[in-house]
């Protein structure tokens, strides 16, 4: 995958107007990744949509742009968090978490769920939880866990994509980590 990056890069770097084929070939390779992490950040399939189109929008319209001084995957996550942060900012939309309970319920059938589909909801309620304390977070820490849980970013990368410091982002994991623990500590079950 490092080699297929690079040579995205190099590829980006040779390009002075994308071509529909080219642009197609970028769109291919970073989709999953962009949308992974809208939808981490937004919480909301549509919205991840939303997100997602704006990225490519600008990518498409600022390909040009890119210098080759960052990795090109930097640089793309980097329009993806500002795309997010600024979708956050005009869209305050959060589903509470009660009426996405009620619904996996009604389309479970409500009644009469056997014990594998009820332990199949216990796993969908406690994700939801996580989902929902995350998306609770400030943007500057829940952006930082987006990155670095389902990116798989090491500290240097995601500082270098959010423009901070390796120790910020660390100490903002820290922080994030200490939040979701409180949050999340509500929803356990008690101690014996």
């Amino acid at each position: 995958m490092v080699l297929a990056a690079c040579e995205q890069a190099q590829f980006v770097k040779k390009e002075a107007a994308p071509t529909p084929a080219s642009f197609d070939e970028l769109f291919a390779s970073y989709k999953d990744r962009v949308y992974s992490i809208a939808f981490r950040f937004s919480g909301d399939p549509t919205t991840a949509l939303d997100i997602s189109q704006q990225v490519f929008l600008k990518l498409l319209r600022n390909l040009h742009s890119y210098r080759g001084e960052a990795a090109f995957d930097s640089w793309l996550y980097r329009m993806v968090v500002n795309c997010c942060l600024d979708h956050q900012r005009l869209n305050w939309r959060w589903l509470p978490f009660v009426q996405e309970a009620i619904d996996v319920w009604q389309a479970r059938g409500g009644a009469g769920i056997d014990p594998d589909a009820l332990d199949l909801l216990v796993l969908e309620e406690k994700q939801a939880q996580v989902r929902q304390a995350v998306g609770a977070l400030p943007p500057d820490l829940r952006i930082v866990v987006v990155l670095r849980y389902t990116e798989s970013l090491a500290y240097d990368e995601i500082a270098n994509i959010l423009k901070i410091p390796a120790g910020t982002v660390a100490s903002r994991l820290n922080r994030a980590h200490k939040l979701l623990e409180k949050r999340l500590a509500a929803h356990a079950p008690p101690k014996k």
